[in-house]
């Protein structure tokens, strides 16, 4: 019986460790399909008929009334809009829109029809959507600027996307780094395509080890609540094999000191596409003085 009870053991512990290793290999297998399965989501969002490739405008508004349509009396002109849609009027923080009578039939205000709306900006889940044909607006807010940003379902960078082109998986690449937590987050400054600057909360750094030395990057906090951190990060591949500026990444929120910044899911921004986006740009700890070869390249269809 001793002797049996000992081989039961034996066998118990060869069939733990088998199941192991069978887990292992699966998942070493499964993240592949994995990695492709995120950027063909990745795909799907960026050439969606509200996405990305459907922007074709980006117009500030001044203080007072901003008139729009199609006419060249407007003081913002969109080529796809009725000559005279509306107007907008900026009062510091406040910005109402009015609908010209003449168009009340060709556009709509969150899908209704309406005379009017005080417009609801971009830092709300869902700001104010005005739309007519295939295309639309909404309030965006940069700093102490308000603009709107114009997407059009039919636009040529979207009816004639190419594709986005991503170096090999490697899972050498997905990276579990060493998490420190800054208390309290710092506030850091961080700049964008237009020469604004953005204070962001940075609430830790992620250290990690490659190629014999030691690199850390601060992602941050982009919007309360989040479950997320979000990596603005330029390296030695960027303006070359990548897009200039920087490549974004979003990472789960660090556990039992560690987090995992997966670079096989860097992805370009909005701004390798077109140039109607508002994108920062990384701050100094987030340029690398290294070569990550994983994630989008540079699109081929696009802009420096």
């Amino acid at each position: 019986m001793r002797y049996l009870g000992m081989m039961l053991m034996t066998a118990m512990g060869v069939t733990s460790a088998t199941a192991v290793q069978v887990g292992t290999d699966n998942a070493e297998r499964d993240y592949p399909r994995q990695v492709e399965a995120w950027r063909a989501k990745r795909v799907e969002r960026l050439a969606a008929a509200n996405g990305w490739l459907s922007l074709i405008g980006l117009e500030w508004l001044k203080i007072g009334n901003n008139t729009i349509g199609s006419a060249k009396d407007n003081h913002i002109v969109i080529a796809k809009a009725p000559p005279h849609l509306g107007s907008i009027l900026l009062d510091r923080d406040r910005a109402t829109f009015s609908l010209d009578p003449r168009a009340t039939k060709l556009v709509k205000i969150d899908g209704e029809s309406k005379l009017g709306a005080e417009l609801l900006d971009d830092s709300h889940e869902k700001p104010t959507l005005v739309s007519f044909g295939t295309a639309n607006f909404y309030l965006i807010h940069r700093g102490d600027q308000f603009g709107l940003r114009i997407k059009d379902s039919a636009a040529p960078t979207r009816v004639h996307f190419r594709g986005i082109d991503n170096f090999p998986i490697d899972s050498a690449w997905r990276i579990e780094a060493t998490w420190e937590a800054y208390n309290p987050p710092h506030e850091v400054e961080e700049g964008n395509i237009l020469g604004q600057i953005d204070k962001v909360v940075v609430p830790g750094a992620a250290t990690f080890e490659r190629d014999g030395k030691t690199w850390k990057v601060e992602p941050i906090i982009e919007n309360p609540g989040d479950t997320e951190l979000f990596l603005v990060f330029a390296d030695r591949t960027s303006g070359k094999e990548t897009y200039g500026a920087a490549r974004f990444l979003y990472a789960d929120m660090p556990k039992d000191g560690k987090i995992v910044l997966d670079f096989n899911k860097a992805y370009n921004p909005p701004c390798a596409f077109t140039p109607y986006a508002t994108c920062p740009l990384p701050t100094q700890q987030n340029r690398l003085d290294m070569r990550v070869t994983a994630g989008e390249k540079k699109y081929q269809g696009g802009h420096e």
